[in-house]
């Protein structure tokens, strides 16, 4: 295993940006960024042996800053949405920034994580290179309580797989729910639709929305509806199906309930280009997972020259369900003062048999 450090660019007052990139045995490679953590390049073999890199990003700090759809982020404190941009919390009621929608707060923007510069630490464990992020975030940032002291571990295996590790602290109950905004598209960053490409989702519900992308609190079956992916499927198939949810996101952008046991690693989602042989398995511990198809990239700056469109990668944002701070029949994203909030995601990286 090996990794490099190069410079990324220059903030305004003069700091230093660097790239990482972690590089296992078989040439699989990964990058990432200090500032934001933001998770930058995965490049992975075809059937025929050529390297592709799959994710969606940029090659330059300034981009990170000011690009659009959270490309490669860590999202926190809190990923996805809040209705009403405020929640309750031991008697405490805390306002949030309304940034969408029209009452709505989603990523805990739009003080992003993105936009600051993260401590970086790489080294060689049994796994594989690992770098760590971490990052000091005081009582009241983003209007959340507690001093918080947040960490999140990118581990490349032997395997392909990149193994992301997020742990957060903090001296007072708060909210704990991180994901990355990874973009991915198996037939290359620059290939354009996504469309032919296969989704497998291991749940039988999702957590309907309104029309502004808040979970009513009904968990609604996906049998028989567009929402069904239980069994690998074109993403196309069913986009631009005739029902409201789909209608309202402008495709998928929503929660599915995964069917594992609460806490345990689990084979969660898969997709499959068929064209490149490329499969991505994903597995998590935790309870739901946002896919979301690039609905609304238009006309985005990306790396190598690159321009990405609607429905030009699609993510698979592991997470607390959207809104479940207002939700307490679904599983809480509660951070208790002293306790440790610790979570594992995995994307593996293989080719069809």
């Amino acid at each position: 295993m090996a990794w490099k450090k190069e410079a990324f660019g220059t903030l305004k007052n003069g700091a230093e940006v660097s790239k990482y990139t972690l590089t296992n045995e078989n040439g699989v490679s990964a990058a990432f960024t200090d500032l934001g953590g933001v998770w930058l390049e995965m490049k992975v073999p075809d059937k025929d042996g050529k390297f592709e890199d799959v994710l969606l990003g940029y090659d330059c700090a300034d981009r990170v800053l000011n690009g659009s759809g959270h490309l490669g982020e860590i999202v926190g404190r809190n990923a996805n949405r809040i209705g009403g941009a405020a929640f309750t919390l031991n008697g405490v009621t805390y306002a949030l920034v309304i940034n969408s929608g029209k009452e709505n707060n989603l990523h805990s923007g739009p003080d992003f994580y993105r936009d600051r510069l993260w401590d970086a630490q790489a080294e060689e464990t049994g796994l594989g290179t690992r770098i760590t992020f971490s990052l000091f975030s005081p009582d009241g940032d983003q209007n959340y309580p507690g001093n918080a002291n947040i960490a999140v571990s990118y581990t490349l295996t032997p395997d392909n797989s990149l193994k992301l590790d997020y742990t957060m602290t903090s001296d007072e109950d708060t909210i704990a729910n991180f994901t990355n905004h990874a973009y991915f598209n198996l037939a290359g960053h620059k290939a354009g639709t996504i469309l032919d490409q296969k989704v497998w989702i291991d749940a039988d519900t999702y957590t309907i929305p309104d029309e502004e992308s808040i979970p009513t609190g009904e968990l609604v079956p996906v049998k028989g509806t567009p929402m069904d992916f239980t069994e690998l499927k074109p993403i196309g198939r069913d986009i631009d199906a005739d029902y409201a949810p789909l209608i309202w996101a402008k495709g998928f952008d929503h929660n599915w309930v995964l069917n594992h046991e609460a806490g345990e690693l689990a084979l969660s989602a898969k997709a499959v280009d068929e064209a490149s042989g490329r499969v991505m398995e994903v597995y998590t511990d935790l309870p739901g997972v946002q896919f979301y198809t690039a609905n609304w990239l238009d006309e985005e700056p990306g790396k190598k020259g690159a321009v990405y469109n609607a429905r030009s990668g699609y993510c698979f944002e592991t997470q607390y369900f959207p809104d479940a701070i207002n939700k307490p029949q679904f599983p809480s994203p509660v951070l208790k003062a002293g306790e440790e909030y610790r979570t594992v995601t995995v994307y593996h990286f293989d080719l069809l048999d």
